[in-house]
C-alpha cells in the first residue's frame, strides 16, 4: 500500500466519534461540537461504511454505546487526534519553545495553595503555553483524566481516580483550628488532644476525600466527634469556628490567621501527631504526556511546597 493513499476516514470523523463516546448520546456530542445532531449521524455512519465495520450502537431511547471495536477505535482515536493537535502545535511554535494548551485539574480545597505558585511561575516560563483550570472532587477527575480532557491534576493521595502516573509532591498532617479567644488556644501549648475535642462542636469539611479522612482520625481513637455543621469549603470552615461556632480540622494551612470576616483563628497541632496526608501529581498513562505537560510537572515537583510547622 502506498504510504500516501488516503484512509478510508477523517480526522473530523474521528473527533465525533470520540465526542459521541464520552458523551453517550448524539444529541449531547452535538450540543458539545456545536453542529446538528444529523451531522454527528451521518459522520459516524460515513466512518463506518469507510471502516467497513459497526462501531456504535444508537438507540433513540437508550443513546450511543460503542461495539468492541468501536471500544478500540475511540482509544486508537485519541491517540491519533492528539498527535495530529500537537504536530500543528508544533509547526506554529518557535524552535524549543513550548507552546499550546493545558488543562489542569485541581481537587478545591488544594486550589489555594497549589494553583497560584503553578500559574503564575510557569506561565512566567512559558507565556506561549495556555493554561486552563478546572477545579473538581476527585470522583469528577477520573473521567476527563481517561479521556485525555485533562493532561494534569493535583489531589490528595488517600483517593486516586483511577490508575494514573503520579508523583509525590509534599505531605502535611491535618491540624486543628479554633476561635483565636478559645481556652485551647490561650493555653499556649500549641497542641490538642483528639479526646479533648469530642464534647465539642465540630465543623466538618464535608467533601470527599475531606470528611472521611477526619471521621478516620477519631475513628483511629475509638472516638466519634459530634458534628454541628457541614460545609463544603476550608474557608467556610475557618468562618464558622472564628465565630466560635465550633472547632475544625484541616490539612491546608493558610498564612492568614484570621478568616474573610477578620476574626482570628488559632492552629493547634493534633497530639499524638496522626499521619501525613499526602498531595500527588497525576496524568493519564496513555498516551504519554506532550512536552509541555511534562515540564509543567517537572516545574511543580521542583516548587518549594509548604512543610509541617
Amino acid at each position: 500500500m502506498d504510504l500516501l493513499d488516503a484512509p478510508g476516514f477523517t480526522l473530523r470523523q474521528l473527533s465525533f466519534l470520540v465526542c459521541a463516546a464520552e458523551e453517550g448520546t448524539v444529541a449531547g456530542a452535538a450540543a458539545r461540537l456545536h453542529v446538528s445532531p444529523s451531522a454527528v449521524s451521518e459522520a459516524l455512519s460515513e466512518l463506518e461504511r469507510g471502516l467497513g465495520m459497526q462501531l456504535t450502537v444508537r438507540r433513540r431511547a437508550r443513546g450511543l454505546t460503542l461495539t468492541s471495536t468501536g471500544a478500540d477505535v475511540v482509544a486508537r482515536a485519541r491517540a491519533l487526534l492528539a498527535s495530529s493537535r500537537e504536530l500543528e502545535t508544533s509547526l506554529r511554535a518557535a524552535p524549543g519553545e513550548l507552546a499550546g494548551p493545558i488543562t489542569i485539574g485541581c481537587y478545591p480545597t488544594l486550589a489555594p495553595t497549589v494553583l497560584p505558585p503553578l500559574l503564575q511561575g510557569f506561565g512566567r516560563l512559558h507565556p506561549r503555553v495556555e493554561l486552563t483550570v478546572l477545579e473538581a472532587t476527585h470522583d469528577r477527575l477520573r473521567g476527563p483524566l481517561e479521556t485525555g480532557r485533562v493532561d494534569v491534576a493535583f489531589v490528595y493521595d488517600t483517593l486516586i481516580p483511577g490508575e494514573p502516573q503520579r508523583a509525590k509532591l509534599f505531605e502535611l498532617p491535618a491540624h486543628v483550628i479554633v476561635a483565636g479567644d478559645d481556652p485551647l488556644a490561650a493555653a499556649g501549648t500549641g497542641e490538642v488532644r483528639l479526646e479533648q475535642l469530642v464534647e465539642r462542636d465540630l465543623i466538618l469539611l464535608d467533601a470527599p476525600p475531606s470528611s472521611e479522612h477526619t471521621m478516620s482520625l477519631f475513628a483511629a481513637h475509638g472516638l466519634v466527634p459530634r458534628v454541628r455543621h457541614r460545609v463544603q469549603s476550608t474557608e467556610a470552615v475557618r468562618a464558622l469556628v472564628a465565630r466560635g461556632l465550633g472547632y475544625g480540622v484541616l490539612v491546608q494551612r493558610p498564612a492568614n490567621p484570621a478568616s474573610y470576616e477578620g476574626y482570628p483563628v488559632a492552629m493547634l497541632e493534633i497530639s499524638p501527631a496522626v499521619p501525613p496526608v499526602g498531595i500527588d501529581v497525576i496524568w493519564p498513562r496513555s498516551p504519554e504526556p506532550t512536552a509541555r505537560t511534562r515540564a509543567l510537572i517537572d516545574f511543580a515537583r521542583a516548587l518549594p511546597w509548604p512543610q509541617p510547622r
